[in-house]
């Protein structure tokens, strides 16, 4: 299959957008940048960005995911994309230019296919009553089942 590459349409700021996911994504650069367009990679992920206008926006249609190894990245990821950005709910956020992403716990799939029922049940209710996901706060839940 060849490479699949997201297109993100950026309402102005297209610079300043890519500079910003730089700065939150390690051993990420641009490949190419002028006035209409950027390509960047964000650890080892290329986008292309395109400064469009205000025509379409970004909505919770379409997120990314950040599947995270510990609490540690979690946090990370969680305050460098809501810094100017939005909470949601259930790990989900909006960052300052509007786009979706979902911080997630790699223990949270553990957790919500549990074998036993009751305990993936009460993490996953667990989560439902979150903005940003808490192992510790998930697995006590589960624990409690």
């Amino acid at each position: 299959m060849p490479p699949i590459t997201p297109a993100l349409w950026f309402d102005g700021h297209l610079a300043e957008a890519a500079e910003f996911y730089l700065s939150v994504f390690p051993n990420s650069s641009i490949e190419e940048l002028n006035d209409v367009s950027v390509v960047f990679v964000l650890d080892g992920h290329r986008f292309i960005g395109i400064n469009g206008g205000p025509q379409f926006p970004f909505t919770e249609a379409v997120s990314f995911m950040i599947g995270c190894k510990d609490q540690d990245e979690v946090d990370y990821y969680w305050s460098r994309l809501t810094d100017g950005g939005q909470e949601s709910q259930c790990g989900w956020l909006k960052d300052r230019y509007g786009l979706s992403w979902q911080v997630v716990p790699d223990r949270l799939f553990e957790l919500i296919s549990d074998p036993d029922p009751a305990r993936a049940q009460a993490a996953t209710k667990a989560m439902m009553g979150m903005r940003k996901l808490v192992v510790a706060e998930l697995e006590a839940a589960a624990d409690g089942a």
